[in-house]
């Protein structure tokens, strides 16, 4: 297990959700997807730092968060997100959302009518079909699937984020990520955030991204085979001005697998 720790605490109406904070400067907030957490933010967090406030949290049902038999999926998260930016009295932030965060950030703005002075999506759950067949099997055998012995289910959560990945990583990492989902709670939590995945939550702000007039940088894992960068250039076309960098030789979880590429890109975005 990593020693990455969230100090601190806020209680939303959903639970309890650790967060932290690092640096100084204009805020910028970092929204992490599934079944990731604060964690595989750790490079951006420690690189970003250096020129930003960032604040950083896990997700209600993720990480350190609280992991409660509630609604965790993503037509909450953004009203979570909403609730943490009046707790940290956070006005007009740069916001940064990864898979199930990008969409997170996506509905926060346009559900909950949060200005945003720019938007960082990064492999988003954001447009068209999404969801594999793994996650439709486990939203009709959740119950089945919480019943897995506790080795066949770490083994299943590994599996499932490795495949995630287009280049290896080292072991200790893996196990770093795997771990929030291996104890009696997490266990629960991870089919229970995938049974509630539901693609009704991005498909009833689609037609509005066309609207948005915050700007946006896309950056896309061109070997993503969670979602095909085929969706970048389509999210791209749907969002106005927005800039789309596809990464080479990375997959969806490109956050850890290139790390300084998607820094060098952001950084560029957010300084001109």
């Amino acid at each position: 297990m990593s020693n990455f720790r969230l100090t601190k605490s806020f209680q939303s109406s959903y639970g309890k959700i650790k967060y932290d904070v690092k640096g100084e400067g204009k805020a910028l907030v970092l929204v992490h997807g599934t079944p990731w957490s604060a964690y595989n933010y750790r490079h951006l967090i420690d690189a970003l730092s250096d020129w930003y406030k960032v604040y950083f949290y896990d997700l209600i049902g993720y990480g350190q968060s609280e992991k409660i038999e509630t609604d965790v999926s993503l037509g909450i998260q953004n009203e979570v997100l909403n609730e943490l930016l009046r707790h940290l009295d956070v006005s007009k932030p740069i916001i940064i959302g990864h898979d199930f965060g990008g969409g997170t950030a996506l509905r926060t703005h346009i559900v909950n009518q949060i200005d945003f002075e720019k938007i960082v999506l990064i492999d988003p759950v954001a447009i068209g079909e999404w969801g594999s067949p793994f996650f439709r099997h486990i939203a009709n055998y959740e119950e089945a699937f919480q019943g897995l012995p506790d080795y066949i289910h770490e083994n299943l959560v590994t599996t499932y984020v490795k495949s995630a990945l287009y280049n290896p990583l080292d072991e200790n990492i893996i196990k770093s990520i795997v771990s929030y989902w291996c104890n009696e709670k997490g266990k629960k939590a991870f089919y229970r955030q995938i049974a509630q995945s539901d693609m009704k939550y991005t498909k009833e702000i689609e037609a509005q991204y066309k609207d948005m007039n915050v700007p946006t940088l896309i950056l896309w894992g061109e070997k993503d085979e969670w979602i095909p960068v085929e969706k970048a250039h389509q999210l791209n076309e749907s969002i106005p001005n927005s800039i789309l960098h596809i990464i080479p030789d990375s997959g969806h979880l490109v956050l850890e697998e290139k790390p300084t590429q998607i820094f060098s890109h952001i950084l560029a975005f957010l300084i001109k």
